[in-house]
């Protein structure tokens, strides 16, 4: 009964559009495994190159998949964009370009899969970028939005160091705020968005519970939001470790 089946079918199509669709399906199948085996290709190249440091090869491996579908790239393509504009070589007409583009590739992002942290991160972070090129009542604007960002990261991923670290800088940044900032704060909100420096302080403390020794820019703002609470002794600590912290990248050396 089933060999007379597939002969039946085999005639009701004909025998050339049944190879045809026979073809189509196999080729089709093919085009999906490859597909699938070159994102996890590019994404495992990018990851090699980003852990070594070399900031314009992976831009340059990313960018020519700046129209992909693909989230993963996407928010690692805002990233190497962003990673590109703090080098040193970067001319300031091109900071700018690369501030833009990032945000345009996280914003992409996120859309592709609301649910990816790093695209909620790195959208967050370049955010907080495009705000420095378009004016302080700009970045204040969005700083509640950011900080939104930030939170729904560690929702998705409660052990990501990084984002904790983020949430520690907006607190830090609120803290410290001058007056005539506040003021157009007050402006722009109902109930202009605060924060204190002990707050800033637990979140980067949480942050290097999650990953001791992770990041230099934390132990530097470990040291620095100690200084703003009195404490030389333990600011002298933190300040140390930032200190001699391996420099692998330019942050680092900034650091």
């Amino acid at each position: 009964q089933v060999l007379r089946k597939s002969l039946q079918r085999g005639f009701v199509l004909s025998t050339g559009s049944y190879l045809v669709y026979e073809a189509h399906k196999l080729i089709s199948g093919f085009a999906e495994v490859h597909a699938s085996f070159k994102v996890e290709d590019v994404i495992e190249q990018a990851d090699y190159l980003y852990g070594s440091g070399e900031t314009e090869k992976l831009y340059q491996l990313l960018v020519q998949h700046k129209n992909s579908d693909d989230a993963e790239l996407l928010w690692r393509l805002a990233r190497a964009s962003r990673d590109l504009a703090q080098l040193s070589s970067t001319s300031a007409e091109e900071k700018r370009q690369l501030a833009y583009d990032s945000l345009e590739y996280a914003k992409k992002a996120l859309e592709k899969n609301e649910s990816n942290s790093a695209a909620h991160k790195w959208y967050g972070i370049c955010l907080s970028d495009v705000g420095d090129f378009e004016g302080i009542k700009t970045k204040i604007g969005n700083a509640i939005v950011i900080k939104e960002h930030f939170q729904r990261a560690i929702e998705l991923n409660p052990k990501d160091a990084t984002t904790i670290h983020l949430i520690g800088i907006w607190c830090y940044s609120f803290a410290e705020m001058p007056w005539y900032q506040r003021k157009i704060a007050a402006t722009l909100f109902a109930t202009p968005p605060t924060s204190t420096f002990q707050e800033a302080l637990r979140y980067f403390h949480m942050a290097e519970e999650a990953d001791p020794n992770f990041y230099s820019k934390n132990l530097l703002f470990l040291g620095k939001t100690y200084l703003k609470l009195n404490n030389k002794k333990m600011a002298l600590l933190w300040l140390s470790k930032a200190k001699d912290y391996p420099a692998h990248t330019e942050e680092d050396k900034q650091v």
